[in-house]
């Protein structure tokens, strides 16, 4: 019996042995699996995060006026697919060398960085200019369509001159150009005619429009003492729409304040209205103390107006919603952009009054140093408003901004 006992307690301990070893064993394993199902998550997040087509950024929390110090005048900010903004603007200097139209971009509309020109290769219409202005850049699908203002060169402007019956005008002669690329930053290709010339700087400031409610298109500009103008495009955007007209929507009057010259539209469509910002006054020559340069605006029911002004709606003196203050001259023309929160912004340039100039003059068409600034928009009775209706000198909150991430495929 005593054996008999021993071997029993043997088996027993034994027994008892085997199930702490599978007891350990399957701790063991289960650890394992702890282990390899986490790191499995955490793959798994990190690839949601490259595959998703977007995820929110925390953001500046908070900016100051500019947001890009730096010559960059009558800026234009769109935002593309691949989830960068993108702003263009008139030729200018960028370190020792002239870029045609100058491009930064943004992931947040606060923080820029310089990019290679845009337009690289000059229109051989406008070889030899050095007046590139105004450039609008939309992306419609896969295309990005670039609108422009250039000076015409020599030969081709007195050919035009004599047609046009004025052989012997001074007057420089200007165009209205279009350029396209399948990328964001370019390189932009011009087409080989122009859309419009005219004597003076009457064609200028270029912006495209597709209307949400018909899904026509249409093309903004105007200046030279005269109206801002629209007309219809072809469905290819490459020129006007055969047998549409001219419409003037806004005119030039030197008894209203500001409007002693228009330009530099940009219009946007909002509660059924649509809203067509413009800039007024001569920018930006004379002393600065004389500058009286602003952005204004106006609104109708219609793409081809008739626009009201905001001075006609509210009996005020005049349409401004942006003027100077004691900081920042000329500001205008400008362009809207929105966040993803739904929030309208403005983008336009300024002069700061404690850098006013540049180094050198532009090919002789300006020497005074144009910033880009940016300030929200605040819709009241109908009408869009700025703060304090003039550019803002102190931190404000900053957009809200989901970076793009554009899936591989």
């Amino acid at each position: 019996m005593a054996g008999q006992d021993r071997q029993d307690k043997d088996e027993t301990m034994n027994a008892e042995r085997r199930t702490r070893n599978e007891r350990e064993s399957f701790s063991s394993l289960s650890s394992s699996f702890g282990v390899l199902t986490s790191a499995f998550v955490f793959i798994l997040f990190i690839l949601s995060i490259q595959l998703n087509s977007s995820f929110v950024l925390a953001g500046a929390g908070v900016y100051a006026n500019p947001v890009f110090d730096s010559d960059f005048p009558d800026p234009t900010v769109v935002r593309a697919t691949d989830g960068w903004f993108y702003a263009y603007a008139t030729q200018g200097p960028v370190g020792a060398t002239l870029h045609n139209i100058q491009l930064a971009r943004s992931r947040d509309l606060v923080g820029w960085e310089r990019m290679p020109d845009a337009l690289p290769e000059k229109p051989i219409w406008a070889s030899t200019t050095q007046l590139f202005w105004a450039p609008d850049v939309h992306q419609r699908g896969r295309t990005f369509y670039m609108y422009f203002s250039a000076g015409l060169d020599p030969a081709p402007a007195a050919q035009f001159k004599r047609e046009a019956g004025e052989p012997d005008s001074k007057e420089g002669v200007f165009c209205l150009g279009v350029a396209t690329s399948r990328r964001a930053a370019g390189p932009f290709v011009a087409s080989q005619r122009p859309l419009k010339c005219g004597l003076s700087f009457v064609n200028i400031d270029p912006m495209a429009f597709d209307d949400p409610a018909t899904g026509r298109k249409y093309l903004y500009w105007g200046s030279g003492f005269q109206p801002i103008k629209v007309q219809e495009l072809t469905d290819d955007r490459l020129r006007f729409k055969e047998g549409s007209k001219t419409i003037e929507l806004v005119r030039a009057d030197k008894n209203v304040p500001f409007q002693t010259l228009v330009e530099g539209a940009w219009v946007t469509y909002r509660g059924g209205y649509y809203y067509l910002f413009y800039s007024g006054e001569n920018c930006c020559h004379g002393p600065l103390q004389e500058i009286k340069y602003a952005a204004l605006v106006a609104r109708s029911r219609s793409p081809v107006g008739p626009f009201e002004t905001l001075a006609a709606a509210s009996k005020a003196k005049d349409s401004a919603v942006l003027r100077r203050n004691d900081v920042w001259i000329a500001p205008g023309h400008n362009s809207i952009v929105t966040d993803d929160a739904g929030q309208d912004w403005i983008a336009y340039h300024a002069i700061n009054v404690n850098k006013p100039y540049l180094d050198a003059a532009v090919s002789g068409d300006r020497g005074v140093r144009r910033v880009m600034l940016l300030d929200r928009i605040e819709y009241r009775d109908g009408w869009p408003r700025i703060e304090t209706g003039t550019p803002s000198k102190t931190e404000r909150p900053a957009p809200v901004v989901r970076a793009k991430r554009r899936v591989k495929k």
